[in-house]
């Protein structure tokens, strides 16, 4: 179902103020489950005890910097499975690292001095976040096509441009988030 990019910002901000009001809320502890029909190995869902235990480390990070830039935590999951699969050391062949795959230069003007830190990692990752949201008004696809290609791409195509990568990616990362959504207990 396609949705307006008017309607589409609708939601994601309607998504982001919930969640922004259920964090201020007393979080109860989730229980730790598996989603049945789904192979625990392919979960990134660090509360839903993947066997990759690494996740696990990552999820106070995760929401620290959810919290602290507004972005849900859904989302930067979400990015992080497109980037990195949850590897900390992955290094790409343009040689963006650690796992929201920051390039070193972007990483420096976001304040990450170690891009292999996750903690520094997904802090300046969702600080990116954060400024792509502001900058294209909440439009989730303009937001992810820039995280994936830079901003001058996108405002040069005044859209996702028509990058290979781009767009597989920005599907890629809206299907990651429907999944992170439909496993909410």
């Amino acid at each position: 179902m396609k949705l307006t990019n008017h309607f589409q910002t609708m939601l994601f901000q309607l998504v982001s103020s919930l969640q922004d009001r259920q964090s201020a809320q007393v979080e109860k502890p989730r229980p730790v489950w598996v989603h049945p029909g789904l192979d625990p190995e392919y979960s990134f869902q660090a509360d839903r005890a993947p066997k990759n235990k690494t996740w696990a480390s990552f999820e106070q990070h995760i929401e620290e910097a959810s919290r602290k830039y507004r972005i849900p935590s859904a989302l930067v999951r979400a990015v992080i499975k497109a980037e990195s699969n949850g590897d900390p050391k992955a290094v790409s062949r343009s040689g963006a690292q650690g796992l929201m795959q920051l390039m070193p230069a972007t990483a420096r003007s976001l304040g990450v001095e170690n891009s292999f830190n996750p903690r520094e990692n997904i802090n300046g990752g969702v600080k990116l976040l954060r400024q792509l949201m502001n900058r294209y008004q909440g439009n989730l696809d303009l937001v992810l096509a820039a995280y994936n290609a830079g901003t001058v791409a996108v405002d040069r195509y005044d859209g996702i441009p028509p990058y290979r990568e781009t767009q597989v990616y920005v599907p890629r990362v809206k299907k990651y988030l429907q999944q992170e959504r439909n496993w909410e207990v």
